[in-house]
């Protein structure tokens, strides 16, 4: 009797033992051990992939599990990306190398994937992303990461199990433009902040990123014609703060940064207003040759470069130069909006005149959409941020734009500008364009926001973030997480894939991976978040 009943004694407490390594797993994990080791769905991504083919047994990283590529150097550096991710919550070692079979293979191919297009195919032996560029292959990987669990993107080893389902993904983008635009003249942002940013737009497939350089408020930018620029001009921002500017070395380091996660920089000078920071520095851009002071306020519309001076035109042109040679990629922005101190014949002679400067030095012109007003040079891009209730009379400018051949980049106010408050109790933002809740953000089409504007003019979506109000990465995270998702999915995914209801349970999943960023984020009353 006594031996059943310590044999009992023992039995309850390997029961309770038991039961406490589970309960040590709960807290540890978020989630219960089944839970964890389901695999998230091919299907449940941001942006939502163009094709998913679901089937067969997952496969599982472990411990001997390594990255093949093949001997291209762009291939290794994506390797290494992926790896940098993995390893620090996975403990593993996960060598890139050019030997060996099964593991995740990332491969160069001849495939029919378009520039940035993928195909991820998942089994027990292996994980292979193909791609015909390494743009593609990069994309690829964001989509490898969150089809692993969230913990993945922690900096400490994590539990696991590191499963990626069974099946196929087949990937291209709708749109070749998917950008989102960070201000950094309002406030002055580092460039560490910017880089934070960077590797936040990166994992929902944003390619370009549309630097706001110069405004009433801040001169961003080194310029070695004109050093008051920059040191006067720059020495403040919104609120009378210390503002900053970026040397050439940072503006490089920046544009470097973005090309390692396939982002190409797009600088903006704003021209002809928005520019009191440049008046401000040198008294000669002004008519009067009176500087006026810095201004701090957030006022628009009242500053003007002066028209009918030359100097101005050579002003714009080592500016452009300058820039230009910094900056590796197609496009220089020169702004356009809000020239309310600016006539109309002023400011289509200034467009007429500083168009063919951005040609000479090989760049194509992009300027908000009231380049429209002016004559668009050949090629130019206008970047649309009107509202639903713009005029049609504004509007028509635009879509006869199109028609002429001036692509469009989508970015209406009252839909796709992340500093719009989302309710009248944020407590950060602007709201002169409406309250812009996730779903407003997320429910429109690109393709047929504009009526009129042909299919091929539209050239993508890009979320502006403007910075009256936002201080420091925190501020830019609160705005743009969860909306930013939903603009990267409009540029990506096909049409047909749009669907609130679905789109709303796959952005709720995304939150647990914000937290292992540490995002800070808006929890909006119309996702299902879980209870995390």
């Amino acid at each position: 009797m006594r031996d059943g009943l310590v044999r009992q004694h023992h039995r309850t407490l390997r029961l309770l033992g038991s039961l406490l390594l589970v309960a040590v797993g709960v807290c540890a994990t978020g989630a219960t051990p089944a839970r964890a080791a389901v695999p998230t769905p091919l299907d449940r991504v941001v942006p939502a992939p163009a094709s998913v083919t679901p089937g067969g047994a997952p496969y599982r990283i472990t411990r001997g599990t390594h990255i093949r590529v093949d001997g291209s150097r762009e291939a290794r550096q994506v390797a290494q990306y992926l790896a940098d991710i993995l390893r620090p919550s996975t403990g593993y070692r996960l060598p890139v190398t050019t030997h060996g079979e099964g593991g995740i293979r990332l491969a160069l191919t001849r495939g029919d994937f378009g520039a940035e297009g993928y195909r991820l195919s998942s089994s027990p032996r292996a994980v292979t992303i193909s791609a015909r560029t390494p743009a593609g292959l990069f994309h690829g990987v964001q989509t490898l990461r969150q089809l692993l669990p969230a913990a993945v993107e922690k900096d400490t080893v994590q539990p696991g199990p590191w499963t990626v389902a069974g099946g196929t993904v087949t990937d291209t983008p709708r749109y070749g433009w998917r950008g989102a635009m960070l201000d950094v003249s309002r406030h002055f942002f580092t460039v560490e902040q910017v880089k934070r940013y960077i590797d936040q737009l990166a994992l929902y497939k944003i390619n370009k990123l549309h630097l706001h350089l110069s405004d009433d408020q801040g001169w961003r930018i080194a310029i070695d014609s004109w050093p008051r620029l920059a040191t006067y001009g720059g020495s403040t921002e919104v609120g009378g703060g210390p503002g900053g500017h970026y040397t050439k070395a940072d503006y490089k380091e920046i544009v470097r940064y973005a090309a390692s996660r396939y982002l190409e920089v797009v600088p903006e000078i704003d021209m002809p207003g928005h520019t009191n920071a440049a008046l401000a520095s040198y008294a000669e851009l002004n008519c009067d040759g009176v500087a006026p002071p810095q201004y701090t306020g957030t006022e628009v519309g009242f500053s003007s470069l002066c028209v009918g001076k030359d100097v101005t035109y050579d002003f714009v042109d080592d500016v452009i130069r300058e820039l230009a040679a910094l900056t590796p990629g197609k496009y220089l922005h020169i702004g356009g909006d809000e020239a309310h101190s600016t006539s109309h014949e002023d400011y289509v002679t200034f467009m007429d005149r500083v168009q063919p400067i951005v040609a000479k030095y090989g760049k194509t012109v992009v300027g908000w959409h009231q380049l429209t007003g002016a004559t668009p040079a050949k090629g130019a891009l206008a970047q649309y941020w009107g509202l639903d209730r713009t005029s049609a009379e504004e509007k028509a400018r635009v879509v006869k734009a199109a028609q002429n051949g001036t692509g469009i980049v989508l970015s209406p106010a009252d839909r796709a500008y992340l500093d719009m408050k989302y309710t009248k109790d944020t407590p950060l933002g602007l709201s002169w364009a409406g309250y812009v809740e996730v779903q407003r953000s997320y429910d429109w089409d690109p393709g047929t926001y504009l009526p009129g504007v042909p299919e091929g003019a539209v050239k993508g979506v890009e979320a502006p973030m403007w910075s009256e109000t936002l201080e420091d990465s925190e501020h830019i995270e609160f705005m743009a997480f969860p909306r930013l998702p939903g603009i990267a999915e409009l540029g990506w995914s096909p049409a047909a894939s749009h669907d609130w209801e679905r789109y709303k349970v796959r952005l709720a999943a995304q939150a647990e991976r914000w937290n292992a960023l540490g995002i800070q984020w808006y929890r909006s009353p119309q996702v299902p978040w879980s209870a995390q």
